[in-house]
């Protein structure tokens, strides 16, 4: 699977850019699925908000409506009460992912349930594109820091499909503890390598190679 891991989704030309390189063709020739599911975890999440990612009506964290062929809604929760047979070719069919912020632990815990994690290491060529939540679910862990809903194992434990964690929007305005100070103090925590970037920031990974796309501010701190 190909990533492109932002903290506030497809916001300047550089990883509008670098989404084009892993599509291999116009956005315009390719078929989308969303999934909201991190929203409804998320304690400053609503319903609102949920709808307006879907709807692509979030200029400020630019996903869905990027014009796009098509866009279908694939919500994690209802999955499993669906056969596999019915909507793992809905996933192997989109050419991209778009996958919403809000709590990472929420969305990890609805990825196993659902299966599509299980289904992620047979995406060759299927491009996900993470917002904040949805980029820090591929980490091996978040820290205890972004810990809001509490997943019935305990800790702070993601999928691990990348071996770095990532601290979203450093040095937002309307986040006052997102700050580099309290970003390296995270990163003594997550005991692996942890990139604190803003959200003109992305990271972009295929197969090993891991390259961060910024026409911002961003830091990898190593253990």
């Amino acid at each position: 699977m190909k990533l492109l891991l932002t903290s506030a989704g497809i916001k300047n030309t550089s990883i509008h850019n670098a989404l084009l390189d892993l599509l291999g063709k116009p956005i315009a020739q390719c078929n989308a699925l969303c999934i909201p599911t991190a929203s409804y975890g998320h304690r400053m999440v609503s319903p609102v908000m949920a709808w307006q990612f879907i709807s692509g009506q979030e200029p400020q964290t630019p996903m869905v409506e990027l014009g796009w062929n098509s866009v279908g809604i694939l919500e994690l929760t209802a999955l499993p009460s669906i056969d596999k047979e019915r909507w793992i070719p809905w996933v192997r069919e989109a050419d991209v992912l778009l996958v919403n912020g809000g709590d990472p632990l929420y969305l990890a815990y609805w990825m196993r349930q659902s299966g599509l994690a299980d289904l992620l290491p047979s995406l060759r060529e299927t491009v996900w594109v993470g917002l904040s939540a949805g980029s820090m679910v591929m980490t091996p862990r978040i820290g205890q820091e972004f810990v809001g809903w509490k997943p019935p194992s305990g800790g702070d434990e993601t999928l691990g499909l990348v071996d770095f964690a990532i601290f979203p929007h450093l040095d937002h305005e309307m986040l006052p503890d997102n700050t580099l100070a309290n970003a390296e103090k995270w990163a003594t925590g997550v005991q692996v390598p942890g990139y604190a970037m803003d959200d003109e920031t992305a990271v972009k990974v295929v197969d090993d190679t891991v390259e961060v796309i910024s026409e911002g501010q961003w830091r990898l701190f190593t253990p």
